[in-house]
């Protein structure tokens, strides 16, 4: 069996509060004789002090086995009502030890009664309930944390989950676009095919390495969307145009990765494209760290099917790392998108302890 090793915290309660404790009890068993004999330091103080360290021990080891059985936030108050009880029992044992052991070193100045000895258990009991609300209130707020910590991991994975789910269903049917294109333009232009395969090779080795860590920095993501929107202009050609315009000073900047090309799949999708009427997707910084992607709206005659699946998984991102700011602004002209840039700072406190590991 192995011992239970006393944390820091038990340690500094026998070393400072137990001495307090067992100078009052001393001073209740043997009243004023406590002041007059010195040698009472050797006779009583030390011998209790020795002999509560075998309550104090039992107090640990029990402590340590209700956290174990009853760790959970919903049994807090289950757990307080067992220790107070287990307290109790330990205080009652410790008491009757220390009028033994006084009895025993100093037989003719030992008077007992059972007022002393009640009083002696209202000294234990006040000053070990009190500890134990605070540090009870302590574990509260450690395992209450732990817990929020816990479920922003879970809704994260959970969201990462969703991302991948997304990423498989846009992939393959865009993959299909662009291998038909680039069928074509094998057949009609050699050197136009060539380019645009470069552009795809691009894009997806971009979607395979640079998207595992979920975030990426602005810059990254504007090289991408550009290789993105070459396929796109290939295939639409003057039925599409981007126009950007950022402010280099935010190149370093972070945002959920595939944002952007979520945002101009989407523009694509549900907007009709025609060479009279181009769609035009706007992407262009502002002050307070932001960034916009704005388009004209095309009205189809047959609208897409859209669970906003792509808008709800960067809204969500955005909320897991504590960022507000995402707008999405709609009238009958146009459709924008607020996305926050985020400058990750490892000392921010507003951000989840997690999100260095996605950035």
């Amino acid at each position: 069996m192995r011992l239970v090793k006393p944390y820091k915290v038990e340690w500094l309660s026998y070393f400072f509060i137990m001495p307090v404790i067992a100078a009052i009890k001393c001073y209740i068993v043997l009243d004023m004789s406590w002041f007059k004999y010195p040698g009472l330091f050797y006779t009583a103080f030390l011998p209790v002090m020795a002999v509560a360290l075998f309550p104090w021990y039992l107090d640990v080891i029990c402590t340590r086995y209700i956290h174990q059985k009853l760790a959970g936030i919903r049994q807090t108050g289950k757990r307080i009502l067992v220790i107070f009880i287990k307290q109790f029992l330990i205080i009652l044992l410790s008491v009757i030890l220390i009028f033994v052991t006084i009895g025993f070193f100093n037989p003719d100045l030992y008077h007992p009664t059972l007022e002393k000895f009640l009083l002696c258990m209202m000294v234990g009991l006040t000053f070990t309930y009190i500890a134990i609300i605070i540090w009870e209130g302590n574990y509260f707020f450690r395992q209450w944390k732990e817990s929020l910590r816990e479920r922003e991991k879970y809704e994260f994975l959970s969201l990462q989950g969703e991302f991948e789910g997304l990423k498989s269903q846009v992939n393959p049917h865009f993959l299909f676009n662009c291998f038909n294109t680039l069928s074509s333009l094998i057949t009609e232009d050699k050197a136009q095919a060539e380019i645009f395969l470069n552009e795809l090779s691009k894009v997806y080795r971009y979607l395979l390495r640079n998207n595992e860590d979920g975030m990426s920095t602005l810059k990254n993501e504007l090289q991408f969307i550009h290789s993105y929107f070459n396929l796109m202009k290939t295939r639409h050609g003057e039925a599409i145009e981007l126009q950007m315009d950022i402010d280099k000073r935010y190149e370093n900047y972070l945002l959920p990765s595939l944002s952007l090309q979520l945002l101009v799949e989407n523009a694509v999708k549900h907007n009709s494209l025609s060479k009279n009427f181009p769609l035009t997707i706007e992407i262009f910084t502002t002050v307070g760290n932001k960034l916009l992607v704005n388009n004209n709206i095309r009205q189809r005659n047959l609208k897409a099917p859209s669970g906003k699946v792509g808008l709800k998984n960067i809204r969500s991102k955005y909320e897991l790392l504590r960022q507000p700011g995402f707008q999405v602004i709609e009238d009958e002209k146009s459709f924008t998108v607020v996305l926050p840039l985020i400058w990750l700072n490892a000392a921010d406190p507003k951000l989840p302890q997690y999100a260095q590991a996605i950035s």
